[in-house]
């Protein structure tokens, strides 16, 4: 009896741990979703909202590392435990680094609604509605523990890298087309980049699954489509 209740308390601990990846995971989730409609709606209550919710992500993001530690030291697990355990760890740093980006979007929407609107900001929302799709699938997996659609997440980043390429190319014909209008577009630039990088993340979750599942690396090399200098997001990686 004793053993059984030790084996069902390890699995109670580990069901935890994955509800606290898909808790984290749907914050930063709503993060990007409610930056993405403050940029567009020049809301900037929203966007102040996103902000201040970061905290919220790093707290989740805190319990899940001392959840982890002491998983690792009082179960030495191995196997498919012990990937699950590292990979939740993995995983939590790559959603925190998403709500990150998100906040990062949503700072950029306040300077944004302090000057006009320009015409390219219709064209963000549709790289975000792309990167918002592959952070929903990725997710979807990691609960579903499905590494079919983490593969099919995976090679997604392509598509994304096209788009904020197209997009930059964009802005800057149109700063070059109107110089009244270089400084909302290089915000743009900012918040795209911010975009393309929360899909960075959400393929590294895509590359964590697959290794939890299957307890191999994927084999094949990421799938990259064409990239444009100079990268923007250099300034925004930390604020």
């Amino acid at each position: 009896m004793a053993g059984d209740h030790t084996v069902r308390s390890y699995d109670e601990e580990l069901s935890h741990l994955t509800n606290l990846i898909a808790r984290m995971g749907g914050l930063a989730e709503a993060q990007l979703d409610s930056a993405v409609q403050a940029l567009i709606k020049r809301d900037s209550d929203l966007a102040s909202k996103v902000i201040a919710a970061d905290v919220k992500v790093d707290e989740i993001e805190h319990e899940v590392h001392s959840f982890t530690v002491r998983l690792l030291a009082l179960r030495q697990p191995v196997a498919h435990d012990l990937r699950m355990i590292v990979g939740a760890l993995k995983i939590s740093g790559d959603l925190e680094r998403i709500a990150d980006y998100a906040a990062n979007v949503a700072k950029r929407a306040l300077v944004l609604n302090q000057i006009p609107p320009v015409k390219p900001t219709a064209a963000v929302p549709r790289l975000a509605r792309l990167v918002q799709e592959i952070v929903k699938e990725v997710l979807d997996a990691f609960v579903e523990q499905d590494n079919d659609k983490a593969v099919k997440v995976w090679k997604k980043d392509e598509e994304v890298d096209d788009m904020y390429t197209s997009l930059f190319r964009e802005l800057i014909t149109y700063m070059m087309e109107d110089p009244r209008n270089i400084t909302a577009c290089i915000h743009l630039m900012f918040i795209a980049k911010n975009i393309e990088r929360i899909g960075d993340h959400a393929t590294n979750i895509a590359e964590t699954i697959h290794f939890l599942v299957q307890g191999t690396p994927i084999r094949e090399a990421r799938p990259k489509g064409e990239t444009v200098l100079p990268d923007p997001s250099q300034t925004d990686r930390d604020s």
